[in-house]
């Protein structure tokens, strides 16, 4: 991916951090200096990085997976919306892409049942509050964050890991393109609602209980795009094929 940076090579893939993830993190840590200083703005780093540690563990994941497959992951880069593991190939099989779409979230359920045994254990052993002990705080907050990223990335929306889904379950029916249009449709129609409740929240309006964010919106117009990109994908591949 352009304008990232690499960092470290693992298992022979790249683990790359692009230009908007070190901005993203300069962001982090002006919002937290201005409410709780030096600390504060260290602690919120901290956090952030830790997070994205669950992100990039989640696209190993894929990576692992995909490997099971004789398919390469030449890079995995780190943005403020999330990580992408680049594959070198689309999975042959639908049933290999459901496998390799899932094991991202499923790694995410194994953190959290890891985090949650962890902090339960804890706070029974020491016969503390956690919300009193900061330490306890952090790892509760990282457990409700894997959780969120489960439920997240299983909505079934390209490029989220629910949308590939979707298509593998939908490519054992039908033509792979026929697939792909079916789960780009449906992920353009969440990215519009998506945008449609961002836009609510500057009005300080819920939908259906649920109050938006602005940032909705970006994710809305990340979506509706990355949603049409794999369908002319899916139509080049297909095209590449028959010749």
């Amino acid at each position: 991916m352009r304008s990232s940076l690499k960092i470290a090579t693992v298992f022979g893939i790249e683990v790359r951090i692009h230009v908007t993830f070190l901005l993203f993190l300069a962001w982090i840590w002006i919002s937290y200096y201005q409410v709780g200083g030096l600390s504060g703005a260290i602690q919120g780093v901290l956090l952030i990085l830790a997070l994205f540690t669950c992100v990039l563990l989640h696209e190993f994941g894929h990576a692992f997976a995909a490997r099971e497959f004789g398919i390469k992951t030449p890079d995995i880069t780190l943005l403020p919306i999330g990580g992408v593991a680049r594959l070198s190939r689309i999975p042959e099989k639908p049933w290999q892409e459901l496998v390799v779409a899932i094991a991202g979230p499923l790694v995410n359920v194994v953190i959290a049942a890891a985090l949650y045994f962890v902090v339960q254990g804890t706070t029974e052993f020491l016969q503390i509050d956690r919300l009193e002990n900061p330490r306890i705080q952090v790892l509760d907050m990282l457990y409700s964050i894997n959780v969120m990223l489960v439920v997240f990335n299983m909505i079934p929306a390209f490029p989220m890991d629910g949308g590939r889904v979707l298509r593998a379950l939908l490519a054992m029916a039908m033509p792979y393109s026929r697939a792909t249009q079916i789960a780009a449709w449906i992920g353009q129609g969440l990215a519009v609602l998506f945008a449609f409740i961002g836009v609510l929240s500057y009005q300080g309006i819920t939908f259906f209980g649920i109050r938006g964010s602005p940032f909705l919106i970006f994710i809305a117009f990340f979506i509706f795009v990355a949603a049409q990109q794999e369908v002319v994908m899916s139509k080049a591949r297909r095209s590449s094929q028959r010749e």
